[in-house]
């Protein structure tokens, strides 16, 4: 099963999706992996597509990794008389704390965190953005708006609001519920929504602990302004730019998207651009000719990976959803325009990255076919892939739960090996994977790295040239 590209496809796991046959016909088509989003979904629909994820595993033999999307806050508008209202631009419109059946003129918003944050001339944003209020005037436990664009208003909508940042932790109680559930369950990594500033991450990094990896997704204006803390603190990134295109200008978020991804390759740390990729294909079996050229950016930009949603999780054509995004990052990649940079930031004075940064440079030298890397905590690997070869990049691990959480970051290919005794065995080792997963062929030249002493974790500082 091993793929002819370097970037990775992460798919979104619903009713359109959810049978055994169909996860396994996406895991060939060439999904890496599954995203479970709770926003939709019961506790049982998960549990029962994570069971088939890993029996699909344990059949094709290959590490698979499970990504649980936690909703986090959704604030919305309470509900009118007739369930809708027409507005016209310059109508005032009453936004009240207590409970009343909306009309034209009121409605109810249940929410004290915005009213708290409410401040005059902020902007208020209904539906993803389709109806535009302006906050004229702030009152106790009230607030008049100005309507702004849109003509109707409907029942539950989600309110946006962009220009503050809430008295609000990224975790409801649902959130809190649902990522128990998630980590007992045995994801691989954890996406948190409504990120805005460090603390938030901190909040949930008590919680996830070691028990996977935490990924931080970017949808707030606010947190842009704390991207580089962001980055540290997480073990990845996600570009979410539905909501992030809602709360900013249109135009402002392709270069967003390019900062972020920069940001997370400057650290060697994974990022996914998600949202709306092959939106089209939700209801067509083929994405618009812009589409593709949005997947294309998104890897030319070196994004670890590039995610389907609704058209994975709901759409009419999941196979064909995932298999044309495979093309489309396959042809991206071995376009002659395509070009991966080395580390886009400074090495750190550690062995690991030395010898990274020297397995890249001899590979390519001697023209060898694969790097190969031995590692239990996945750090070398990771490294060896900020450092982004024109050669796959193999990593091998007693871990299982290593290798799962690898399968994200882009160019590896994660097999779990049992412990070898010594580091003769660990290079003789290589050398079979190499070719046994069809990489390399006997005479061809493979580049190993390890470390001395053996088996300790951090100690990579040993590169061999080997020929199998």
């Amino acid at each position: 099963m091993r793929r002819n590209r370097n970037a990775k496809i992460v798919t979104t796991i619903g009713p359109a999706s959810r049978e055994s046959a169909l996860l396994g016909a996406l895991f060939q088509q060439g999904a890496d992996v599954f995203r479970l989003n709770f926003s939709h979904g019961a506790h049982e629909d998960h549990q029962l597509s994570y069971e088939r994820i890993r029996a699909m595993e344990a059949k094709f033999g290959r590490s698979t990794c499970i990504l649980a999307d936690i909703q986090g806050p959704k604030l919305r508008l309470g509900t009118f008389r007739d369930g809708a209202v027409e507005v016209e631009p310059g109508d005032i419109i009453t936004l009240v704390l207590d409970e009343i059946e909306g009309s034209k003129v009121r409605v109810t918003l249940p929410h004290p965190e915005i009213f708290a944050a409410m401040q005059v001339g902020g902007r208020l944003l209904v539906d993803d953005g389709k109806v535009r209020l302006r906050i004229i005037e702030v009152r106790d436990g009230e607030a008049d708006c100005r309507v702004e664009a849109g003509r109707k208003l409907l029942d539950r909508k989600g309110v946006n609001v962009p220009d503050a940042v809430l008295p609000l932790s990224a975790l409801t109680e649902k959130d809190r519920a649902d990522l128990k559930f998630a980590l007992d369950l045995g994801v691989d990594w954890v996406a948190l929504s409504f990120v805005q500033q460090p603390s938030d991450v901190i909040e949930a990094r008590r919680i996830v602990g070691d028990r996977a990896q935490l990924m931080v997704k970017m949808e707030k204006p606010s947190a842009i302004h704390h991207l580089d803390e962001l980055v540290m603190l997480a073990d990845g990134m996600m570009v979410a730019r539905g909501d992030l295109g809602v709360e900013m200008q249109p135009e402002d978020v392709p270069p967003i998207q390019r900062k972020i991804v920069t940001a997370c390759r400057r650290v060697g740390k994974p990022v996914v651009v998600a949202t709306q990729m092959l939106e089209s294909m939700i209801t067509n079996p083929v994405p618009t000719r812009a589409e593709s050229a949005d997947v294309a950016r998104a890897v030319y930009d070196g994004a670890d990976a590039v995610m389907l949603s609704a058209e994975s999780a709901a759409g009419q054509y999941p196979r064909e959803a995932v298999a044309m995004m495979d093309r489309i990052i396959r042809e991206t990649e071995q376009s002659s325009h395509y070009h991966q940079s080395a580390a886009v930031g400074d090495r750190e004075a550690t062995g690991s990255d030395a010898i990274s940064a020297a397995a890249r440079q001899v590979a390519e030298t001697v023209d060898a076919k694969a790097i190969v890397t031995h590692t239990r905590s996945g750090r070398t690997a990771q490294r060896a892939s900020r450092e982004r070869p024109q050669v796959p990049i193999i990593m091998i691990t007693p871990e299982v739960g290593i290798a799962r959480q690898h399968t994200i970051v882009w160019g590896l290919h994660c097999v779990v090996s049992p412990d070898m005794p010594s580091l003769d065995a660990v290079f003789d080792e290589g050398g079979r994977i190499a070719v046994d997963e069809g990489f390399a062929q006997k005479g061809d030249q493979v580049v190993l790295t390890a470390g001395v002493p053996f088996g300790q974790v951090g100690q990579t500082n040993l590169l061999r040239l080997l020929r199998v």
